[in-house]
């Protein structure tokens, strides 16, 4: 983003990206720890990932509040609106990647110490990979402004759309 005439208002919209690449950082944390914590059934890990989900919508409400007074003092146009506005929608996204991730970490009990086949636990595990790359992606192109790139993710997510049918194939194998 080009500078502004006011040095306050540039700080003010790196201050939203910071909390856009912690709430980023917080999320492929909470994915990374629920996953290991499935596939180990490791409970204190999955009890941690529940316990974050409460920073992560603190994260969300600061952002929030951030950029409503940002948007409030400064009515910002074009471009700066939509980055603004974009940051609003990523921080609800990312909270929810942070619901999804307690998601799974609640179901580390139920799921028990039974341990996870093979070619399963390998399956969720590089799905888990692709989709924290992903996740890396979208925000640094976001933070950026490389808007051109968002177009090479938007067909790698095929990889990931095409590795869980493969997961939710094998699992449904294990079911029968």
């Amino acid at each position: 983003m080009g500078e502004h005439t006011v040095a306050s208002f540039d700080e003010e919209l790196e201050h939203i990206d910071r909390l856009i690449r912690d709430m980023d950082e917080l999320a492929a944390a909470m994915v990374a720890a629920s996953i290991r914590a499935l596939l180990a059934s490791d409970n204190a890990m999955a009890q941690r990932v529940v316990s974050d989900d409460a920073i992560m919508d603190a994260r969300q409400r600061e952002l929030d509040d951030s950029a409503i007074t940002l948007i409030a003092k400064r009515q910002p146009m074009a471009q700066d609106l939509r980055a603004v506005v974009g940051a609003i929608r990523m921080a609800g996204d990312l909270e929810r990647i942070g619901d999804l991730a307690k998601n799974i970490a609640k179901r580390v009990s139920a799921v028990g110490q039974s341990a996870t086949p093979r070619n399963l636990s390998h399956g969720i595990d590089a799905m888990a990979d692709l989709v924290l790359e992903q996740l890396r992606g979208v925000v640094e192109h976001y933070v950026s402004r490389n808007a051109g790139a968002l177009k090479e993710l938007r067909a790698a997510d095929e990889k990931i759309d095409v590795k869980y049918t493969a997961v939710f194939r094998e699992l449904l194998t294990y079911m029968m």
